[in-house]
């Protein structure tokens, strides 16, 4: 009798020492990395592009060590001018957020394609590093001619867009106003009648 409860006992043992190692394998770092590039246009004619990376540590262990490096703009085309591109941090914890920003000023009118930016990060069971990427940037069409958007255009828009709904909400509602409200002659009817 003791051998046949022993049995299952061992394989529920086993079966739980198996769940519970493939559990702790999990636990670890998961680097999410989001890069932003936005230009600025300013008044002299000369563009500033902004870019911002925003890492996330999704895991549910901590990673050690975080380092940024986006240095793959071309020095003939960007130069900076606040900010670094390189950024070190001693740690990022379990649902935790790490944001850079640098500023870069554009000489060169053209179409600039980005590569993501490569953050490095420390895991205290794994003796190499690991690697991570953001996303890529959207293409910058750096120094474009833009034809100057005129005031009220946005307006304009909206207006031929929905113009023609706008007119028959305007219509139904005023409708449902003037059956609804009494008029005042009968209301003034009504209070002649009580007196």
């Amino acid at each position: 009798m003791d051998n046949l409860i022993s049995k299952p006992l061992i394989a529920l043992l086993v079966a739980l020492f198996l769940v519970s190692s493939s559990l702790a394998t999990t636990d670890v770092p998961f680097i999410v990395a989001h890069k932003k590039a936005t230009l600025n246009r300013l008044k002299s004619g000369a563009e500033r592009v902004s870019v911002s990376i925003d890492i996330y540590n999704q895991g549910t262990s901590t990673a050690y060590d975080v380092s940024l490096v986006d240095d793959r703009w071309p020095k003939d085309i960007f130069d900076v001018i606040g900010g670094n591109t390189s950024q070190s941090w001693e740690r990022l914890d379990a649902g935790g957020i790490l944001s850079h920003n640098f500023e870069l000023d554009s000489k060169v009118k053209g179409m600039f394609y980005g590569s993501p930016a490569v953050i490095t990060f420390r895991i205290p069971t794994k003796a190499a590093l690991q690697e991570a990427f953001s996303t890529p940037i959207m293409p910058l069409d750096v120094l474009a001619d833009r034809p100057p958007e005129k005031k009220f255009e946005w307006a304009k828009r909206l207006l031929a867009k929905y113009g023609s709904l706008i007119s028959v909400v305007t219509i139904l509602v005023l409708f449902v106003y003037l059956v609804a409200s009494p008029s005042k002659s009968s209301g003034a009817k009504a209070n002649k009648k009580r007196r």
